[in-house]
Formats: C-alpha cells, sequence, structure tokens
C-alpha cells in the first residue's frame, strides 16, 4: 500500500533529524561554546545540525516557515509564521551535550493552526527516539525497535514526576511537595516528555521561561500520546506567540 503523505513527511524528518543528529555526534566531547546575546550557550554543533535540518525541511516542505533557534539568534526570524510552520531546536540541552552526559535532543515539530501536530524528539547519544504524526505517538529506545506509546493515567498517591536536570528549581520542589510526587526523574532536553508520553512518568512540571522550539516537538509526541501541555491556567499551549516564548506550564499524562 503506498504510503500517505503524512507517512512519507514522518519518514523524512526521521532521516533529517539521525543526519542532524550524526553531525552533532561528529562535536561530541570536541566542542566549545560560545555566548548568545541572551547568555545561553551555543557550539558548533548546534548550527551543522540547524543548517542540515534547514536545508532538509526546504525540500521536505518547500515553502512553509521555519522558526530554528539558531537562526532566531541571529535576528532570521520570518516576519510571519501563518496557520502552518516549523520549529526546531537542532540542540537542545546545549548543557548536557558539554557535560558529556548523553540527554540532549534534536527537535523538529510541525505546528498547524497553533498546535503541534508532527513532531520527532532525537537523543542521538541514547540512540532513543519519539515521534509522533499528530493522531498517535511511538518510540524507539536505546536502538530498539519501534513501539506505539502511550501515556498512562497519573495515581495521586503514586505520581511520578520527570524533572529538569539542569533547570531543577524551587517552584518545581514545591509542586512535587504539594501534590505529594513519589518519585522524581531528572533528564535533559525534551527526553521529559518522552518519558511521560511512554507512560514513565505521570507529570513533568516546567517553570520560568522556555522557547516554543523547546517544547513543540516533546509537546506534539505528547499529545499524540493522549497527554497535555498546559499553562498554570488550565490552557493548553498554544504556538506563534509573539516572540516564540512560553509561560510556565505542566505536562501531563491521561487523564484517569
Amino acid at each position: 500500500m503506498p504510503q500517505s503523505p503524512r507517512e512519507t513527511l514522518i519518514e523524512g524528518l526521521r532521516r533529517l533529524a539521525d543526519e542532524a543528529g550524526r553531525a552533532i555526534m561528529a562535536h561530541y566531547g570536541k566542542a566549545e561554546a560560545s555566548r548568545k546575546a541572551d547568555d545561553s550557550p551555543v557550539t558548533v554543533a548546534d548550527q551543522a545540525a540547524e543548517a542540515i535540518i534547514l536545508a532538509g525541511l526546504a525540500q521536505l516542505d518547500p515553502g512553509t516557515p521555519v522558526v530554528a533557534e539558531e537562526s532566531v539568534a541571529k535576528g532570521e526570524s520570518p516576519e510571519r509564521v501563518g496557520d502552518r510552520f516549523w520549529l526546531v531546536d537542532p540542540l537542545d540541552g546545549t548543557k548536557e551535550f558539554l557535560s558529556q552526559n548523553g540527554e540532549f535532543t534534536v527537535n523538529i515539530a510541525l505546528v498547524e493552526h497553533v498546535v503541534p501536530t508532527v513532531g520527532v524528539v532525537l537523543a542521538p547519544a541514547l540512540r532513543t527516539a519519539y515521534w509522533s504524526d499528530g493522531t498517535a505517538a511511538w518510540a524507539s529506545i536505546q536502538g530498539g525497535a519501534p513501539r506505539a506509546i502511550r501515556a498512562r493515567p497519573g495515581v495521586p498517591s503514586a505520581l511520578v514526576a520527570a524533572v529538569s536536570r539542569s533547570h531543577l528549581d524551587k517552584d518545581t520542589l514545591r509542586y512535587c511537595a504539594e501534590h505529594r510526587v513519589k518519585e522524581t526523574r531528572a533528564a535533559g532536553s525534551s527526553l521529559k516528555f518522552g518519558l511521560v508520553a511512554a507512560g514513565e512518568a505521570d507529570v513533568y512540571p516546567r517553570f520560568g521561561r522556555t522557547m516554543e522550539w523547546d517544547t513543540a516537538a516533546g509537546h506534539a509526541v505528547l499529545r499524540a500520546a493522549g497527554g497535555s501541555v498546559c499553562d498554570l491556567q488550565g490552557h493548553e499551549l498554544r504556538y506563534g506567540k509573539p516572540g516564540f516564548a512560553n509561560p510556565s506550564f505542566i505536562a501531563r499524562g491521561r487523564d484517569a
């Protein structure tokens, strides 16, 4: 049976993420960071991966706007994104990359009518990937065969929270205490969305500023797996906001 256009797109995106991942790994353990205007680190690996992704998206989906982290840092963001656009973080978790703990990802997401639908999250050092086509989600863990994943309904008395390895703050600790979280799992980058989407954690609270390219791919995967990503007022995150900044949010698995 011929592939659907969405299946062809997903296949192309996974190949593109793999190519970007190989470019990143070529610099693993070698790259030194410089500082961007916002004082966040950037390496040649970020830049090499983004160049690959931008070129690939131009072939896979020509004419659709792309908002990519390093391009935005250079003042090259599209003037308008419209109802359909791509969000790219070529190397999410640069601190993890520099510390060589493996917990960094390539994030590519398609946003349609302010909602992330198609998404690919690849952790090249861990040989782990999560992806969605907008209706279902899959994972390949440590090079294993692809399998469908589904978020689980959390049990209030036994909640497992995915928390940031590099950005664990007092607000997150307070949230975990107030919700009687039984166990926390620290992870870098957008891997935390994957843990919730795959039913290995129930909630991922994140306080403070993130950018849309940090969250869109993981959000797409979690949404397709039956979960949600909402602001502190309970409204699902929307994309294409002025400045592309996110509010604090809570990512959750399925409702019981």
